[in-house]
Formats: C-alpha cells, sequence, structure tokens
C-alpha cells in the first residue's frame, strides 16, 4: 500500500519502446533516450504516435502493468489488459450492491460530498489569500453556495436529484474559477464554464488534460483493487465508459487537478504561448506545455498529506488507490457507516 509505483508518459512523437531485458528502454530516431527498469513502472502512457515493441507489450500484460494509448492532447484511445485479475467475490458483491437502489444513493452522496468539500476548500483558500475584496466575496459567496449543496445532499431521493445538485453547485464553482487565477494572466486564462470535447479555452484545455492523466490514475486503482472499473453509483452505466472511475475521481479533481493548474498558471509555468488554436475553436496544450505538466503531475503526486482517516503521512498518488480499497470493504460490508470519502484540509 505504501509503494508508488512511478507513470512513465511517452510524449514524444516517433518515439520507440521496447524491451531490453528487464527494462523498458526509448529510443528516438534510432538514439537511447531512456532507460528503465520494469520493476519501477506501474504503468506506461503513451500519448499519439509512439511505437511499442510486441516483445515489451506481452511483458506489461504478463505483470499486470497497464499500456494505455491517448491521442496527443490526453483523449483516451484504448488500453492493453492482461487477464482479470482481483476477487471474484468482490466483484459479484460490487454487481449486487449496484442493484440496491439504497446503497447505490448513498454512496452516489458520499462520493459527492467528498467532491463539495474538497472544491470548497479551494474557493476558501482562495477568498483568505485574495488581494481584492471583489475576488473575495465571490469566492466567500461561492464557497457558502457548495456548503449549502452538501446539506442538501442527504435530502436528495434519488440519482436525478443528486446529479442536478452536482450540477447546479460546478456551475456556481467554475463561475468564480477565474478568481484563483492571478489578475494579470486572467485574460488569458478566463474560464467561462467547462467545455469539453474540445476545449474552448486556455483553462479548459488545462483542465482537460489534468483530468485525463487522472481518470487514468483512478481506472488502474479500481482495478488494483480488484473491482470492475465499469460499474458505478454515481456515474450511469455505458459501453465503454469506466464509471466507477469516473466516480472516485470526483473528490480527487479540486486537489490533484484544479489546484495544479492554478499553481501552474500563477507561477507563471504555464502561459498564454503555450497554447494553440485550432480551426473551429478548439484549443490544445503545445507539445513542450504537455511535458511541463506531466512533470509537475508526477511531482504533485508524491508529495504529502496527512489522511483523515489512517491518521498518517500519505503520498497524493496514493490516495486513488486508499479510496479504492474503502470503496471494496464499503461494498462487501465492512464499514457500518458505508463509503467513507477522501476530505482534505
Amino acid at each position: 500500500m505504501r509503494q508508488l509505483l512511478n507513470t512513465l508518459y511517452i510524449m514524444t512523437p516517433g518515439a520507440y519502446a521496447h524491451l531490453e531485458n528487464d527494462t523498458l528502454r526509448v529510443d528516438i530516431e534510432h538514439e537511447k533516450r531512456l532507460q528503465v527498469p520494469l520493476h519501477h513502472l506501474g504503468s506506461l502512457v503513451c500519448f499519439g504516435d509512439v511505437m511499442l515493441s510486441p516483445a515489451l507489450m506481452h511483458r506489461l500484460a504478463d505483470e499486470g502493468k497497464s499500456l494505455v494509448l491517448l491521442d496527443r492532447n490526453g483523449r483516451f484511445k484504448a488500453r492493453l489488459e492482461g487477464a482479470v485479475s482481483g476477487n471474484i467475490l468482490l466483484r459479484q458483491a460490487q454487481h449486487r450492491v449496484a442493484l440496491d437502489p439504497r446503497f447505490a444513493l448513498e454512496t452516489a452522496k458520499a462520493l459527492l460530498a467528498g467532491k463539495l468539500r474538497n472544491a470548497r476548500q479551494i474557493l476558501l483558500r482562495g477568498a483568505r489569500e485574495a488581494e481584492g475584496d471583489a475576488d473575495r466575496l465571490a469566492l466567500s459567496t461561492a464557497a457558502e453556495a457548495l456548503g449549502q449543496s452538501v446539506r442538501n445532499l442527504p435530502a436528495a431521493a434519488d440519482l436525478d436529484s443528486l446529479r442536478g445538485l452536482e450540477g447546479d453547485a460546478a456551475k456556481r464553482y467554475f463561475l468564480v474559477f477565474t478568481c484563483l487565477v492571478r489578475p494579470d494572466a486572467r485574460s488569458a486564462f478566463t474560464l467561462d464554464g467547462r467545455t469539453r470535447r474540445p476545449p474552448r479555452d486556455r483553462m479548459n484545455a488545462l483542465l482537460s488534460f489534468l483530468y485525463a492523466m487522472l481518470m487514468n490514475d483512478c481506472r488502474s486503482a479500481a482495478e488494483s483493487a480488484g473491482l470492475d472499473p465499469q460499474l458505478g453509483f454515481l456515474h450511469a452505466v455505458r459501453p465503454g465508459r469506466a464509471a466507477l472511475a469516473l466516480d472516485l475521481m470526483e473528490e480527487f479533481r479540486a486537489v490533484l487537478a484544479d489546484r495544479l493548474a492554478l499553481t501552474l498558471v500563477n507561477r507563471g509555468q504555464i502561459t498564454a504561448k503555450d497554447f494553440v488554436e485550432r480551426e473551429g475553436g478548439a484549443v490544445h496544450l503545445a507539445d513542450d506545455a504537455r511535458k511541463t505538466l506531466v512533470v509537475a503531475y508526477q511531482e504533485r503526486k508524491q508529495e504529502e498529506i496527512t489522511h483523515p482517516l489512517l491518521e498518517s503521512k500519505t503520498p497524493l498518488g496514493l490516495l486513488p488507490q486508499l479510496q479504492s480499497r474503502f470503496m471494496a470493504r464499503a461494498i462487501r460490508g465492512e464499514m457500518a457507516e458505508g463509503y467513507l470519502p477522501f476530505l482534505y484540509k
């Protein structure tokens, strides 16, 4: 549980990843650029036109290490998986409780409570650090609205009502998100609501890329805990949709993605020149900016916090693993209070 294995991201077009004894080697234009022992890796993520040797793919599958293919902008394309692992009894239990309306609703409420409380913490911190009264008031007002949304969760009678509450809270959150950006960067990073496919502004492009990496981590965490990543409680089940992974990532969006996006912009590590505007209004990260973001995301995952339930220091990157195991315990009926989300302080 305490071992945080690395994820290797390969982003250079034309790179060739192959197996060399017990290492993964990356060549670019026939020159070795990187060589990593396989036992240090938990997964391999390839962006765009990266070539892979069959021997490497077989070895990753044999060792249960995930291989994920994304397009150049971080959108999911495919995932290589070996034999299905995990406890079949746990998966059977997961399918049973997913059909229990009460369990599904209470679990969805817990997931959303974690998401909204963590998002509220981001707004409250921003309000404390705001230099202007207008920003401070806007952030404080939105934080109070999110607090009210959390208080309204227990009264939700069904999943549709719950999703409605979440949608309203998300609108309020993103309406003031630009107030968290330093004033001289706001003209370049104004966020006018969430846009996804494709993102229509720089901040949306930044968030979408981070969410794609977070989603991959949450799916891997669910699988490592023996859960079925396709069967969730909050997100509707659809073919090809990892609903449980989407459920799990909700409580981490603000902590692992939103805060990092704001930090990179406010420190000037990501600027307007790091984006490319496509025909039709789509906005994407430039190649060098994607590399900056991946490195920053990996560094963020190494930072430690005190987990409120374990009361011990834990790397942020282990949170999806820990919460997946709490989810498994809740599904097995080992947690009398049901699933307990991660709450950031």
